[in-house]
């Protein structure tokens, strides 16, 4: 009877381990699934950001009315809301400054 009973146990501890991997298996798809719509969703976020980006800088004009270079400007948002164009040498150290603030 003891021998039985162990069986018994042990035939159900395997079934509950064969459907907790099922179970696993169907979330592992499932994350796979969104990650790849993440993925999409990130890209496409990517391409909208940068069409806005060259789409904002081919209409800035700098004092003597020539078109402002990305290459040697960024779009910089500060803290309060504001917005605004600033060389690439300046925003690379106040990222540095801000890294070492964090």
């Amino acid at each position: 009877v003891a021998a039985q009973k162990c069986r018994k146990r042990k035939l159900n501890a395997i079934l509950n381990l064969e459907e907790d991997v099922c179970n696993l298996q169907t979330q592992k798809e499932s994350l796979k699934k969104e990650h790849s719509q993440c993925s999409k969703s990130i890209n496409q976020i990517k391409q909208k950001l940068n069409s806005l980006y060259h789409d904002i800088f081919s209409r800035l004009r700098d004092d003597q009315g020539r078109p402002v270079n990305p290459r040697q400007y960024v779009i910089h948002c500060s803290s309060n809301g504001g917005v605004f164009i600033i060389p690439k040498h300046l925003a690379k150290s106040e990222q540095k400054q801000d890294n070492r603030k964090e």
